[in-house]
């Protein structure tokens, strides 16, 4: 879809404004996250959104690349300071995850699940990466911490390289009804700010409900990839009340997954 044909992205792009938040765009970036990093720490406003066409550094967690097509996909960072302690900024990766797929829900009619942490999936495939990213903690003030998300809107799988093309999609691809980027964008901004302000308020019980209701792997088998270097097989129990994910190996051992890397082991 041309930009000229989504009002309201082409209006983000000439004003530089979307539903009163300010945008930083650019037709081409490194990453949208070290955009959004280097204007917080200059005193850029909250809820303010960097977005480009298109990045040539895009990364996901754990530092991969995360393909970014010119004028195929949603690549935005939204600048918050969350009133949170620090312990509780690590939630913030998880709600976000719900209100993008909330967004995606409400604007293309489609049904995603989450993979936990940050991975939205449309029939098992990865077509949304969220990466948290938190500057320095300075006593007295909140925090600032710039949420970027990747997320494939009319990407043909011919645009991915051939050993992904079975893992990840596209909204296209899985046949969503409205395609409209900036819709899209726009309902992802308000809903993160909504879902944030609910966790300000002491709301994780509920938000992890409806985030458990979206659980695209529980009860489902994982390969966990430790910190250290060690493999675990296991049962995906999902998240405990604190958002730390729970997983049951073959022996009937339980481990509280902290950090590492997970995959959903295909049937």
């Amino acid at each position: 879809m041309h930009a000229d044909m989504d009002p309201l992205w082409a209006g983000m792009q000439q004003d530089g404004v979307m539903g009163g938040r300010k945008v930083h765009f650019f037709a081409e970036t490194g990453s949208t996250n070290d955009v959004a990093m280097a204007l917080g720490r200059d005193g850029e406003a909250t809820g303010s959104l960097v977005v480009a066409e298109s990045q040539n550094s895009g990364r996901g967690r754990l530092g991969r690349a995360w393909l970014s097509p010119p004028g195929q996909g949603i690549y935005c960072s939204i600048i918050l300071r969350p009133r949170l302690e620090p312990a509780d900024l690590p939630k913030i990766t998880l709600i976000a995850a719900l209100a993008v797929c909330k967004a995606v829900e409400a604007v293309t009619g489609l049904h995603p699940g989450i993979k936990w942490p940050n991975d939205l999936l449309l029939a098992g495939k990865k077509f949304c990466g969220i990466l948290t990213e938190t500057g320095p903690l300075s006593g007295g003030k909140p925090p600032l911490v710039v949420l970027g998300v990747g997320l494939n809107v009319l990407t043909p799988l011919a645009s991915f390289p051939a050993e992904l093309r079975e893992r990840v999609t596209s909204l296209a691809v899985a046949g969503g009804e409205s395609l409209r980027r900036g819709a899209l964008l726009a309902a992802i901004a308000e809903g993160v700010e909504a879902e944030l302000a609910r966790l300000e308020r002491g709301e994780f019980a509920a938000l992890l409900a409806e985030w458990r209701r979206r659980d695209a792997t529980l009860g489902k088998r994982l390969t966990w990839f430790t910190a250290d270097g060690k493999v675990v097989e296991g049962v995906a129990l999902g998240p405990d009340e604190t958002g730390v994910l729970h997983i049951r190996d073959g022996h009937g051992r339980e481990y509280e997954v902290l950090s590492g890397d997970l995959y959903l082991r295909q049937p």
